[in-house]
């Protein structure tokens, strides 16, 4: 009989594959739930909901430095970005510029939140611009929120303000009583509560106005593609049935192989209309996006270094006390 187990996960072409059954762990029956990361990383910190889900990986390094092991890491990362390219600034508040974030007001769904962790860090080492150069307003609670779940405190000092419950980001924006904000949710889900769109908003516009230009700054002085999201599966499931491990990873390789090929299809369908010069296409069917270890060693190691550097692990974070034991060659 297989095990059966329930998985929560964000909706992506890496993840479709799983939730809709197309990819099957071998000896493993999925209950598939779809769910919206802010919602599904509070439920399963606060109630821990299912047995396999996404994490945010801040959260997660954040609950091993406290001594929770409930959860253990799984190597598949399904969401990268360059979060500094999602800080949107409000326009009359005198940011033309990284540096002109200090002294201004920020908001942020949560300080913890991992896309938060490398905007300040990208900040901080490429722009010069500390956390504690900026004062913050927290949309969520701490009855729904991570770091409610986590036992946050801000960091020594860094001012925290918490909005208030009738207000959220994007009104605050608007009113002119935020300058800016590190990220923004407008979803409906069970923590996050800020509805207006505020991309292309006339009264907002992202820090870097030429966002593709600052990716590909940062990504050709870095090499690095920030992470956010890990998986992470039951310690006591890990510990009973050690075989699954492995073959719930290679389900997500092979989910993102799927995707991949998919990708590829697309490219070369552009590549054959002339649509793509030589240059393009070779550089497309690189896959940015890769499960394991080997692959991510540098981002991961970057994102342990940032959040102990913002003071939310009293200690660097090594990933051999986050992943698999079976992972860690992956």
């Amino acid at each position: 009989m297989n095990l059966q187990l329930s998985i929560a996960t964000d909706v992506n072409p890496r993840t479709r594959p799983i939730l809709d059954g197309v990819v099957k762990p071998d000896g493993i029956d999925l209950t598939t739930i779809p769910l919206h990361p802010s919602e599904m990383f509070w439920r399963q910190l606060k109630f821990r909901d299912f047995d396999i889900s996404e994490m945010s990986f801040s959260s997660l390094i954040k609950i091993i430095a406290a001594g929770d092991d409930h959860w253990v890491g799984l190597p598949v990362f399904t969401t990268h970005h360059f979060f500094q390219n999602w800080i949107l600034v409000r326009r009359g508040a005198g940011i033309e510029a990284p540096a002109d974030m200090k002294g201004k007001r920020v908001g942020v769904p949560e300080f913890q939140q991992t896309a938060a962790v490398w905007s300040r860090g990208i900040l901080k080492h490429e722009f010069g611009v500390d956390q504690t150069d900026m004062e913050y307003w927290m949309e969520r609670t701490p009855d729904h929120s991570h770091g409610g779940a986590t036992g946050f405190t801000p960091p020594p000092g860094v001012t925290v303000n918490q909005i208030p419950t009738e207000k959220n980001i994007g009104e605050m924006m608007l009113a002119g009583e935020l300058d800016a904000t590190l990220l923004y949710l407008p979803s409906a889900n069970l923590i996050d509560r800020s509805l207006i769109e505020l991309e292309g908003h006339p009264d907002i516009e992202p820090l870097f106005r030429d966002r593709a230009a600052e990716g590909l700054r940062y990504y050709k002085k870095t090499g690095i593609f920030p992470i956010n999201h890990g998986m992470v599966i039951r310690r006591e499931i890990a510990e009973q049935h050690p075989w699954a491990v492995l073959n719930i990873y290679k389900a997500f390789v092979a989910a993102n192989e799927m995707a991949n090929q998919q990708r590829l299809e697309h490219v070369e369908l552009f590549r054959a209309s002339g649509l793509l010069s030589g240059d393009a296409f070779e550089a497309l069917k690189e896959p940015l996006v890769q499960h394991g270890i080997a692959a991510n060693r540098k981002t991961l190691e970057t994102a342990a270094q940032y959040s102990h550097e913002q003071g939310l692990t009293p200690r660097l974070i090594a990933l051999d006390e986050v992943f698999a034991n079976s992972t860690m060659d992956q």
